[in-house]
């Protein structure tokens, strides 16, 4: 029977990772979308792995029977399984049945802030209102774009709860973006004004304009919004990407609406 154990565990191990990565959603929690087929593969790799695994137990067993008949078995027991095989059981067992809970305000405290890549150029803003923006585009806009568009625009924006410091006004949105695994995640930053935060990790979308402070266009400018409205949503799907909200908006406006903003 123990011969069977580390067909078993890679059983268990490649169950697990096309569970999380084919039928949920839970893979997200770990790495980023772009890397779903890998996992994938990786699971019926792990599957047919154990499929062989055992079948050549199977043919070595009638082997050395086959030889004991004959009067030539050798006395050895391979049988025994290797310790390394059971690390595996404690990973398949966490991916089979306990998710890790979503990275949050806890993590966005301690990450890294996301650097914000330079943008000469900007074309002008549609006239959806409010528009749907990305908070990393909303920071590009308010401090690189010196046509100021974004003054006065009403704009929507959705993401995360996240506490202020000690003695800051406001609180923040927030988005958590990782580039391959948890491990690397880093964060973008909306201070917002004017309404009461909800409960920290709450996921939000908020409806405002630019709050003033330094100048518009410029480094200087504030990242921060007045708020006029806001609306508790459902975490997405993918909520480890800056992505943007677009409720309501057809697929050619939504394409149309993310070209112009970026």
């Amino acid at each position: 029977m123990k011969r069977f154990i580390p067909a078993g565990l890679l059983t268990l191990t490649g169950a697990g990772l096309l569970y999380a990565s084919l039928f949920t959603e839970l893979y997200l929690r770990y790495v980023r979308a772009g890397m779903r087929p890998l996992l994938v593969a990786s699971g019926v790799v792990l599957v047919v792995l154990a499929v062989g695994e055992a079948w050549s137990w199977r043919r070595r067993e009638g082997g050395e029977e086959d030889r004991e008949g004959e009067g030539a078995g050798h006395g050895h027991d391979h049988s025994t399984v290797p310790r390394a095989a059971w690390l595996l059981l404690l990973p398949a067992l966490s991916l089979l049945f306990y998710a890790p809970p979503a990275l949050g305000a806890y993590t966005a405290s301690h990450a890294a802030p996301k650097a914000v890549t330079q943008q000469g150029h900007f074309d002008p803003l549609p006239a959806t209102s409010p528009l749907p923006i990305t908070l990393t585009d909303f920071t590009r806009r308010v401090q690189q774009d010196r046509g100021q568009a974004i003054k006065g625009r009403s704009v929507r924006m959705t993401g995360l709860v996240t506490p202020g410091r000690s003695g800051e006004d406001g609180w923040y949105l927030t988005r958590i973006v990782i580039s391959c695994c948890a491990a690397d995640a880093q964060t973008v930053k909306v201070r917002i004004h004017g309404v009461t935060a909800p409960s920290v990790n709450t996921w939000v979308t908020v409806t405002g304009t630019w709050h003033p402070g330094g100048t518009l266009g410029t480094s200087s400018a504030a990242v921060a919004l007045d708020a006029g409205s806001l609306k508790k949503v459902r975490r997405p799907a993918n909520g480890y990407a800056d992505a943007l909200p677009l409720p309501g908006l057809g697929l050619g406006e939504s394409r149309r609406v993310a070209k112009a903003v970026g």
